[in-house]
């Protein structure tokens, strides 16, 4: 549905075009210090229009506090944020509603919901709720600035500034030179997609539990909730399918658990074991896209040429690096929380 998590359990709303997107939180610990000011940074590498190959779409995204906070401090009850939406250009949609864009969320979602959805800009579906997310990010970040740190030998060098949480883009459309990767959709007039890894340091061993919840599955399961996702694999990944077990093996080099290489990506038996976690996911092309397709008229029953018109990115993935640290950031303070390695009341 649109809650996640058992502990740091987050609940999403809101549409593209409606009035506001937000995100309640809920067993935010109590004691925490939280200002508008602490959420600029990531809000602002998530906006599109600031660098090429994003929507023009701005909105001022000031979060507004609705309950949870008191003094610029948690309290302990639901933190519930509100994004309002101020810059939108309906008319786009409308002009377009009876021709799903192909690749796209239209036509499942009329069919799920009998034509009652909001089809403008994508409604619930649309990557502009990325924005709640990221801000769900900037307080789960805050809680594993707190949280105690690995043993890990190798990560003492990261120790006094808590578990940090990192991604970048790798690759887009299959060049690791960006700028050329995004030239090949603009040269095309095409959408484009690209990879991008996440790194976390710092973490404990323990964290996950075997089979259904195991780290790599919270993981897994939170990041798909982030529109475009196609594919995750953590540490070596697919390319494990091509090794010989002795060359994938991670030796253990001492009693923390550090090990000679990180094949696993930090996880072994779905559960941590204190090395850096290492994945990458897959982000797909952007399904609206000023390349003429083809797709169904549901009210003509006809299938017919097809642009999509409106502002749209050209490249998810130069937006995601943000969200990615936050889903993860927010898998991880659930686990630290259930592992109690984050107090219910924080003192500073």
């Amino acid at each position: 549905m649109n809650s996640f998590g058992r502990f740091f359990r987050v609940h999403i709303f809101g549409e593209s075009h409606g009035e506001s997107v937000g995100i309640t939180i809920d067993n935010c610990p109590a004691g925490l210090p939280l200002k508008a000011d602490d959420f600029l940074n990531d809000i602002e590498r998530r906006k599109g229009g600031t660098q090429k190959g994003t929507t023009p779409r701005q909105e001022s995204d000031l979060p507004i506090f609705k309950s949870g906070i008191f003094n610029d401090t948690t309290t302990g009850a639901p933190v519930t944020i509100l994004f309002e939406n101020n810059n939108t250009r309906s008319g786009d949609y409308q002009k377009q509603r009876a021709v799903p864009r192909p690749g796209h969320a239209d036509f499942v979602a009329h069919q799920k919901y009998g034509g009652f959805e909001d089809y403008r800009g994508g409604g619930h579906f649309s990557g502009r709720l990325t924005v709640a997310l990221v801000a769900a990010g900037v307080i789960a970040k805050k809680l594993l600035q707190l949280a105690p740190t690995s043993n890990n030998e190798a990560l003492t060098e990261v120790k006094s500034a808590g578990i940090s949480v990192i991604a970048s883009i790798l690759e887009i459309g299959g060049e690791k030179d960006l700028e050329k990767g995004l030239q090949k959709a603009i040269d095309a007039k095409d959408s484009i997609g690209g990879i991008v890894e996440c790194r976390v340091n710092g973490l404990p061993a323990g964290l996950g539990e075997p089979f259904f919840d195991s780290a790599e599955s919270l993981l897994s399961h939170a990041v798909f909730a982030i529109p475009a996702i196609r594919g995750i694999e953590f540490g070596t990944g697919f390319a494990a399918a091509s090794m010989f077990g002795s060359d994938h093996n991670d030796a253990i080099a001492d009693t923390s658990g550090t090990t000679i290489t990180n094949h696993a990506g930090g996880i072994a038996g779905g559960i941590t074991n204190g090395n850096e976690l290492v994945f990458r996911i897959a982000v797909k092309p952007t399904s609206s896209t000023p390349k003429v397709q083809q797709t169904l008229n549901w009210e003509t029953g006809a299938v017919e040429a097809f642009s999509v018109k409106g502002r749209h990115d050209l490249c998810i993935a130069l937006r995601v690096p943000v969200v990615l640290e936050a889903i993860t950031a927010i898998v991880l303070a659930d686990l630290m929380l259930i592992e109690q390695k984050i107090p219910r009341i924080i003192h500073t």
